[in-house]
């Protein structure tokens, strides 16, 4: 068998010559050969003979023997091939890639790819093994090999394999030639062969594969990249290695992508100017960033070209003054240096119209921004050729319906422009087209209208600024409605408020009585007053002594507008109607306050009303003024309830004595929130005392006990008991004790009431009944929280009232114990009498002339 003898040629010392090997065969195998004899065609007879062999663990030269012998049978059996080869590679697995029984496999892998050429497992593991011996050509001729005899279904088997050879030897030109042949099978692996240029610094090629990548128009590259992301890699390459580039013309790319991405071009401008720089072309990279800077659109892009624009600027002064201070310099060079230093602090100067230009670009409609690029101007050679320049553009380019600002500041700006250099008549043609311009709103346009006629009043011409305004408050013949947008500007603008407020100035101030008269009623006609404009016209009637015009005025106006609005007009009305009329037409007067009334909302209400008391007070009568506080007190707005009744409270006191007051103490006890009520049940307390009326004091302190808590309400409670102590006797104080215990009870239970609902609330929420030893609890902690804070327990009065025997409830006033003779018995006969004191005659009011002994009955 020579290729038996071939194949075991270089095996390890133990492994003798193939000629030298015994073929005696020992009994137990015997069966084996028999079975190969009888069936000489049969594959698993000499199966079974090599995994018997193989379990005895017999010598390794023999079990080859036996392969080699069973595939010079079977020389086409992939399974037999795959057993064999597979059984080589175990032998041999700890032995070196130099070793040679390593060659020896290799021409065993070569035999089978004779007879198994289309088995790609075969090929991967004959091209894994030659990978690891590190044979570079003949590594390569198995992968091409391999590619040759497998079909095209199977070569993405073998090229992982494949690039993960050449991944790991530097050979970037075979490399290059092996991984086109490669993306011409398998397009997707293109960014693969970029990164492998690039590692390789074969930059010319890269730029080419990127090219093609951003041909394919995909939107998301294998490794994720979007296709801004691989012109910003190909704008990269092409700038920063621009002498390496001989495929492509980087100019021309670099414009493409501009062109492509125009609303991120900045680092595409930059790219390209770097280009020019590595190129040593300075002047062509300056002026790429010019044009980069006049073409952007957003202050972004332009502030990353300017930057790198002052870099490179900046790089080029440093270098070439530090080369000049190495070597000396003539007076040629230092001129050029001051050049560029010139250059550089012009290009910064520049900036802020520069960045107006953009701004500009990005929307040419702003007319701040216009504005703004005229002030920036001044200043500069030729400034005033270029401010009329830019005013001409602003005017022709901004669009009404798309403005942002007011294009109507642009053409009073632009005339003012002409005033400022003296040209009158220029200045007021550029107001005779700004007033035909299509405006968007009609403010613009009485905007113009005035700054028009103010331009005469400069020139001391009011005669010319009236005809102005009078032209522009003329009324077209179709009279359109003023907030239709369908209608132009100049149909609406007759009906403009501040229009019509400078042309009445201006009358007022130069004109005439009653051409001033005329343009305020024009005004009213036209229903657009506001009501400082008709108190400027009343007011204005009253100057010139036509007072009856001036309430005609303030009576129209008073049914043209709505409250709030018309406050200040009926203000203005009735007091100026009082004061000049007084008590010759009263009821006149009354009727205006009625009907200012009728419609008036209690917040405005409360100064009407004093008004109103007042005209009564001085010109009526007494009970007339007395009622219009009583209905002042229910009208006016709740914070104003307690100041009205204090008010109603003294004026009552002045007209018909302190006694009067009782009924409207007790109103505002009833009708004031609790807080109030508190402090007017004590001031009513205190001036019963004063009149003497000790039991009366008593039952309005006794009322009022049960809207105050004992631990929130101590003054009161002190009070009472020094009014006691001063007035009263044992009974009494037992008395005041035992209502403040039942108060405080009270206060107590609802407390309770109040901790128990929410615990039970609380209980509900968690799914667990609480035991009333916890309601208990927690009532109590949150009884002492509302005590401790000051914090008055809400209830509803009236419900819970504490009830003294001694008192006698009437629904006309609190009355007192009549003093019977049973309730005297039961006195104690030490009790001191009452003090008694004189009831002082003020008590009485007016009163007390007409009858001196008269009590003060209600």
């Amino acid at each position: 068998m020579p290729e038996m003898a071939e194949s075991l040629k270089y095996e390890s010392a133990e492994v003798e010559e193939p000629e030298k090997v015994s073929l005696n065969i020992k009994p137990e195998f015997e069966k084996y050969e028999e079975n190969i004899l009888k069936n000489p065609g049969a594959l698993n007879p000499w199966l079974n003979y090599i995994n018997y062999r193989r379990k005895v663990k017999s010598p390794w030269r023999k079990t080859v023997v036996l392969y080699e012998r069973a595939i010079q049978v079977f020389p086409r059996s992939y399974k037999l091939w795959y057993e064999y080869l597979r059984f080589w590679r175990r032998h041999i697995f700890k032995k070196g890639p130099l070793h040679p029984a390593y060659a020896e496999l290799c021409d065993a892998y070569e035999r089978c790819l004779v007879h198994l050429p289309k088995m790609p497992r075969i090929w991967i593991q004959y091209c894994t093994i030659m990978t690891q011996r590190q044979m570079i050509t003949d590594t390569r001729h198995v992968f091409d090999r391999a590619l040759k005899a497998l079909p095209v279904t199977q070569h993405l088997r073998i090229w992982p394999l494949y690039l993960e050879f050449l991944n790991a030897h530097n050979i970037p030109e075979t490399g290059t030639r092996v991984y086109k042949r490669y993306v011409k099978l398998n397009p997707s692996g293109r960014e693969d062969f970029v990164d492998y240029l690039l590692k390789y610094q074969q930059f010319d090629e890269a730029a080419l594969q990127i090219t093609a990548l951003i041909q394919e128009d995909r939107p998301f590259t294998e490794q994720g990249k979007t296709v801004h992301h691989l012109w910003a890699d190909l704008c990269n390459i092409l700038s920063n290695h621009p002498t390496k580039i001989r495929s492509l013309v980087v100019e021309d790319v670099i414009r493409n992508g501009i062109l492509r991405y125009s609303d991120q071009v900045a680092s595409l401008w930059c790219a390209l100017a770097e280009s020019f720089v590595r190129r040593g072309q300075f002047e062509r990279a300056r002026d790429v960033y010019e044009e980069g800077m006049d073409k952007v659109t957003t202050v972004r892009d332009f502030a990353q070209i300017f930057n790198a624009y002052t870099t490179l600027e900046d790089n080029q002064i440093r270098t070439y003054s530090t080369k000049l201070e190495e070597k000396g310099a003539t007076d040629d060079e230092w001129n050029e240096l001051s050049w560029m230093m010139e250059r550089y602090e012009h290009l910064l100067a520049r900036r802020p119209l520069l960045v107006n230009s953009v701004m500009l670009r990005q929307n040419p409609h702003n007319t701040h921004e216009w504005l703004n690029r005229v002030q920036l101007y001044e200043g500069h050679k030729d400034a005033t050729h270029k401010q009329l320049e830019t005013f001409q553009t602003a005017v022709k380019r901004i669009d009404p319906k798309k403005q942002i600002g007011r294009l109507s500041d642009v053409w009073i700006a632009f005339a003012k422009f002409y005033e400022s250099h003296d040209q009158f008549k220029d200045a007021c043609r550029i107001f005779e087209i700004a007033v035909k311009v299509p405006l968007r709103k009609v403010d613009e346009l009485a905007n113009i209208w005035c700054e028009y006629a103010e331009l005469h009043l400069r020139k001391e011409d009011p005669n010319s600024a009236l005809a102005l305004l009078r032209r522009a408050c003329a009324q077209p013949p179709t009279r359109p409605d003023f907030f239709d947008e369908n209608e132009p500007v100049q149909n609406r603008v007759y009906k403009s408020l501040r229009l019509w407020t400078f042309y009445v100035d201006l009358t007022e101030s130069v004109g005439t009585f009653e051409q001033t008269k005329q343009v305020y009623a024009r005004i009213l006609d036209l229903g657009i007053p506001t009501p400082q404009i008709v108190i400027n016209y009343a007011m204005f009637l009253e100057e010139h002594e036509f007072f009856e015009n001036a309430f005609q005025v303030y009576s129209r106006a008073v049914s043209m507008f709505r409250w709030p609005m018309v406050y200040d007009i009926w203000n203005l009305y009735l007091s100026k109607f009082t004061s000049r009329y007084g008590e010759k037409k009263l009821e006149r007067a009354r009727d205006l306050f009625e009907e200012c009334l009728e419609h008036c909302p209690a917040k405005f209400s409360k100064n009407i009303f004093l008004l109103y008391a007042k005209l009564e007070e001085e010109y009526g009568l007494a009970r007339h003024a007395m009622a219009i506080y009583n209905r002042a007190c229910e009208a006016v707005d709740k914070e104003d309830k307690a100041a009205m009744f204090n008010i109603y409270i003294k004026k009552g006191a002045e007209i018909f004595g302190l006694t009067s007051t009782r009924a409207i103490y007790e109103r505002a006890i009833e009708l004031l929130p609790e807080k109030k009520s508190r402090e007017f049940s004590v001031r009513y307390a205190n001036m019963e005392r004063t009149l003497g009326e000790i039991d009366r004091a008593r039952a309005i302190y006794t009322h009022c006990a049960e809207i105050c808590d004992p631990r929130v309400y101590t003054q009161f409670w002190d009070q009472w008991r020094d009014f006691e102590l001063k007035h009263g006797n044992e009974d009494t104080m037992r008395e005041l004790m035992r209502i403040k215990r039942s108060v405080m009870t009270s206060y107590d239970v609802q407390s309770t009431a109040i901790a128990a609902q929410a615990m039970a609330v609380a209980g509900t929420q968690k799914g667990e009944m609480g035991t009333f030893e916890l309601l208990d609890q927690k009532a109590r902690e949150m009884a002492s929280e509302l005590h401790g804070t000051g914090q008055a327990v809400q209830f509803v009065r009236g419900e819970s009232k504490v009830h003294v025997e001694a008192t006698t409830h009437n629904p006309e006033e609190i009355a007192v114990d009549d003093g019977d003779d049973d309730d005297e018995e039961d006195e104690d006969e030490d009790e001191p009498e009452p003090e008694v004191r004189e009831v002082p005659k003020a008590v009485f009011g007016n009163l007390a002339k007409e009858d001196d002994g008269d009590d003060g009955d209600e």
